[in-house]
């Protein structure tokens, strides 16, 4: 069975629109969890845009499935992660003025650096995951720096879906599926877990569902978006059932 992994960053931009403390996205995390959601997501930004520290420490506290912290490879955010100790911590490329992540993080050309992160993260039990392109070199780089997991950034294919309407047939669609598929093998091959995300929804997210091998999809503004109409758990709830009906068919 595939995993949903349900980041509530916008829970959070919610909030800091007026600067108080609703919506709560410890709350958010709860109603996912109800929903069927495997595991949240928070990134933690260098400029506190949406989660904070204290999100952080309280969703560790009182979240009861799997918690996922995307970071930069600072020495800041690496110290949070380590004093935290969430069960998993992503490492992703962060630009100051990006609206949301741009991009893979480039593994292959700082293996020095993020191999001494990921040691330290190891170190203190926590999977260590990268955020990557579909590219054999950087899952190359990231077997070498000892990632246990990589997450295979998706965008690529969910802008080539909605550029083409929709249709899963359409070449360069299914250009970009391929590419998934190969550096998803590959990743696997490399005896790490292969996961993906970014930019997915309702209507684009099954046929990623579908790539073999991958373990875990993460999906965050596409379920907020729903929740803002139906409620987080219900929302949750149907992209669950979603990628649960996709793997039945497969099988």
């Amino acid at each position: 069975m595939i995993e949903l992994g349900v980041n509530i960053d916008h829970v959070a931009t919610l909030r800091q629109a007026r600067a108080t403390w609703e919506p709560d996205p410890v709350w958010a995390a709860v109603e996912a969890h109800l929903g069927g959601a495997n595991g949240i997501t928070v990134h933690l930004r260098e400029d506190r845009r949406h989660i904070r520290d204290e999100d952080v420490r309280r969703l560790k506290e009182a979240t009861q499935v799997k918690l996922n912290l995307e970071m930069a490879s600072t020495d800041e955010m690496v110290d949070i992660a380590c004093r935290i100790r969430p069960q998993m911590a992503m490492l992703v490329p962060e630009g100051r003025q990006e609206i949301t992540t741009e991009g893979g993080l480039d593994v292959a050309g700082q293996e020095a650096r993020l191999a001494e992160v990921v040691a330290r993260l190891k170190a203190e039990g926590i999977l260590a995951s990268v955020f990557i392109d579909a590219e054999t070199h950087q899952v190359e780089a990231a077997a070498r720096i000892g990632a246990q997991v990589c997450e295979l950034h998706t965008g690529p294919y969910a802008h080539a879906f909605h550029a083409e309407g929709r249709d899963p047939e359409a070449p360069a669609v299914r250009r970009e599926l391929e590419r998934l598929r190969q550096a998803g093998a590959f990743i696997v091959q490399q005896k790490m877990r292969f996961n993906a995300g970014h930019a997915l929804n309702y209507y684009n997210a099954r046929p990623v569902a579908r790539l073999p091998g991958v373990r875990e999809l993460h999906i965050g503004h596409a379920i907020v978006s729903r929740a803002v109409f139906i409620g987080l758990r219900a929302a949750v709830r149907e992209m669950k059932n979603l990628l649960n009906d996709t793997r039945e068919a497969v099988a």
